[in-house]
């Protein structure tokens, strides 16, 4: 069973449609119970990073997601589910993230040429294969919506991207994944991505 987190963020839906149709149990759940309970967790995210952090804590989450992390089941942050793993955000200043992860997160620069948000399907630099792209081929198409990237600051980086800077696409460290990208809405490629979490043992 893999739980989806539940806390006002937006986009459950879509994750939830995913995984059903990759044949997985999943709920969509703000209860520290059932989370604890799972199997897996997803945490997804569609918003803003100040929000995004008072709901959780208005929700008693907090505490439950670090719990869940260091038992030590996969857990996988999607867009600004990604983004609030780390410690604070050029969106939201004075708000602090979970802080689990050491890094920033930047405003994408306004360039000639490049729309911000970057919305769009954009090629990802693979740099650690394994965990969620195992077998997935070299540069694959995913769908990115975000105003905001991730500047690691430690060795987690397992993908990246250009869009006037370089964005760091993707991190693992342990059992704890998370992307920028949306893998529910990134096709059939987004789905082995899906695949390979469900699948995974860490």
């Amino acid at each position: 069973m893999i739980a989806i987190i539940d806390y006002g963020a937006g986009n459950l839906l879509s994750v939830e449609k995913a995984l059903r149709y990759i044949g997985c149990d999943c709920i969509v759940t703000a209860d520290a119970a059932q989370l604890a309970a799972a199997d897996a967790a997803i945490l997804p995210g569609v918003g803003a990073f100040g929000d995004a952090m008072k709901n959780l804590r208005e929700r008693g989450l907090e505490q439950p997601i670090r719990d869940f992390i260091d038992s030590g089941k996969p857990f996988l942050g999607i867009c600004l589910g990604l983004q609030i793993l780390f410690e604070s955000s050029e969106e939201s200043p004075g708000v602090q993230g979970l802080g689990i992860l050491q890094g920033k997160i930047c405003r994408l620069p306004d360039r000639p040429g490049l729309k911000v948000p970057h919305m769009g399907w954009n090629s990802l630099q693979i740099k650690k294969p394994g965990g969620l792209f195992r077998g997935i081929r070299p540069e694959p198409y995913v769908y990115f919506v975000h105003s905001y990237y991730l500047q690691a600051e430690e060795d987690i980086v397992t993908a990246g991207a250009q869009y006037g800077v370089e964005i760091h696409a993707a991190v693992q460290k342990g059992n704890l994944f998370a992307c920028q990208f949306h893998p529910e809405k990134s096709g059939e490629l987004g789905l082995s991505l899906l695949r390979n979490f469900a699948g995974l043992e860490v």
